[in-house]
C-alpha cells in the first residue's frame, strides 16, 4: 500500500503510480474507502477497466465529469459510485493519449467529447468493454432496491396514494379498492 496518493500524478504511466493510473485498481485500498459503494464493490473495477468505461460513455454522449460519475452509477444499478477522486484522473489521461478532447463549457466545466483515436481504441476492446458492462448490468439486477424502474414505481405508488387520500373524503367502496390494489401489488411481488 502506498498511502496517499497525488492524483495530479494519476495520468501518467511510470514510476509507482504504473499500477493505477485508471483510477479502480483492484486493491483494498480505495475499494472500501470513501464514496457510496465501497465496501462489497471495492473490486469491481480491475487495473485500467474504468477507462474503457468512461470512455464509452462518452463515445454514446459528450459528458462532463459528474454525469460520468452518474451514468456509471446508473449502469451499475446504484451498487457502485465511483469517486471524482477517481473519475477526473481517468478523465486527464485519456485526454493525455488524445482518446478525448476536453472543451470549456462554461461555469468552469470542461465537456469531453471521443476522438477518432478514442472510437479506434473502444472498436479494439470492443469485447472487455462489453463485458464491463454486462458486468454492470448483473450488478445492477442484483442490486433492484437501486433499479430506477423500481424506484420510479414505488415513488408513482407513494404519490398515486398521497393525492388520493388528501383528495377528500373516501367512501368505505374506494378504501376496500386502494386496500384491494395494494394487496394484489404485494402479492404479485412477493410470488416474483
Amino acid at each position: 500500500m502506498f498511502g496517499r496518493h497525488h492524483h495530479h500524478h494519476g495520468g501518467r504511466d511510470g514510476g509507482h503510480h504504473s499500477r493505477h493510473p485508471f483510477g479502480f485498481h483492484g486493491h483494498d485500498h480505495h475499494g472500501r474507502g470513501p464514496g457510496r459503494g465501497g465496501g462489497r464493490m471495492g473490486r469491481f473495477f480491475d487495473h485500467g477497466d474504468l477507462r474503457f468505461v468512461v470512455l464509452k460513455l462518452i463515445a454514446q454522449q459528450p459528458s462532463h465529469g459528474y454525469e460520468l460519475i452518474k451514468a456509471i452509477e446508473t449502469a451499475a444499478g446504484g451498487a457502485y459510485t465511483p469517486s471524482p477522486g477517481v473519475v477526473y484522473p481517468t478523465l486527464t489521461l485519456l485526454e493525455e493519449l488524445g482518446y478525448i478532447t476536453v472543451t470549456e463549457a462554461g461555469g468552469g466545466k470542461k465537456l469531453h467529447t471521443i476522438t477518432p483515436e478514442g472510437e479506434a481504441f473502444l472498436e479494439a476492446n470492443a469485447q472487455p468493454v462489453k463485458s464491463l458492462f454486462e458486468r454492470m448490468a448483473e450488478a445492477a439486477a442484483r442490486s433492484a432496491a437501486f433499479s430506477p424502474q423500481i424506484l420510479r414505481a414505488r415513488e408513482n405508488l407513494k404519490t398515486a396514494l398521497r393525492l388520493r387520500l388528501t383528495a377528500g373524503q373516501l367512501s368505505a367502496e374506494q378504501v376496500e379498492k386502494i386496500a384491494k390494489a395494494l394487496d394484489d401489488a404485494a402479492g404479485v411481488i412477493e410470488r416474483i
